[in-house]
């Protein structure tokens, strides 16, 4: 149904509350990013009003940190954009901060826990090759 594919990779040894956050401000970046990803509102049986959802099923996959560096650097080569949180940015509390401290590393410094991308489903496969689905 859909010829692209939306993957978030998360370092499998995070806390479930930081897998839950990344997964969440990651999210954000795609939808950002590709806002005709949203759909309609949702309206319930008593005619309540839902936010939209996404329209495309999300993939949540883990990996080490070796292959969170393999990912990052994969799509950077290919040029796609992602959305990416680093470890550093646990320690921050808003948005200005989070920027500083990204701002702070290069691709081979980085320590990614979360990586978020949306491209040709052979072209994320070839990128994340090495993650696995989250368990």
């Amino acid at each position: 149904m859909f010829d692209t594919k939306f993957a978030i990779v998360l370092r499998q040894d995070l806390a479930v509350w930081q897998k839950l956050n990344v997964t969440a401000f990651l999210t954000s970046g795609i939808v950002a990013q590709f806002p005709d990803i949203i759909g309609e509102p949702y309206r319930d049986r008593a005619g309540n009003l839902y936010n939209p959802l996404s329209i495309q099923p999300v993939i949540v996959l883990s990996a080490d940190q070796a292959t969170m560096s393999a990912i990052h650097r994969r799509a950077l080569e290919r040029g796609v954009t992602t959305s990416l949180y680093v470890e550093e940015m646990f320690s921050t509390g808003f948005d200005a901060a989070n920027r500083a401290v990204f701002a702070e590393f290069a691709p081979e410094d980085a320590k990614v826990v979360g990586i978020a991308l949306r491209a040709e489903k052979k072209v994320v496969d070839k990128i994340t090759k090495g993650a696995r689905m989250h368990a």
